[in-house]
């Protein structure tokens, strides 16, 4: 009796958002397939033009844009951005610098330095219970 191990697969969905690419500015094969594993590892060894120039340029997706603006995905549908960007429309963001991204980055330092202040807290905590 031989085994039978199915292809693992995912949807295009997923592959996208493990890329970190804006699903909607990928080519059409890439949206209407599914992807396995096999494929998945390839793209990210050896990316193909399309997906480098998406990686670079954009649209990029809520995710990727947070990161590089330096705000949470929340402080972006709060300061009205919905949408994709690209690297240029980030670029322009940053240099206008408005409001609500100057608010959204301090209430973004704030958060990690919370988060940080209390990973030392649970470190001491523990540190002293093994004692």
């Amino acid at each position: 009796m031989t085994s039978h191990q199915s292809t693992q697969t995912m949807k295009p969905a997923t592959a996208a958002k493990k890329l970190g690419v804006y699903l909607e500015a990928t080519p059409t094969e890439f949206q209407e397939g599914v992807v396995t594993r096999d494929e998945f590892n390839a793209l990210q060894a050896d990316p193909p033009e399309w997906l480098r120039e998406l990686r670079q340029n954009g649209p990029h997706p809520r995710p990727v844009v947070a990161a590089k603006l330096g705000v949470s995905i929340s402080g972006l549908a709060r300061g009205g951005v919905t949408e994709a960007l690209t690297t240029e429309q980030i670029e322009a963001l940053k240099q206008e610098s408005p409001e609500w991204l100057q608010k959204e980055r301090a209430t973004q330092a704030e958060v990690r330095k919370e988060t940080v202040r209390i990973k030392e807290k649970n470190k001491q905590k523990q540190e002293e219970q093994g004692r």
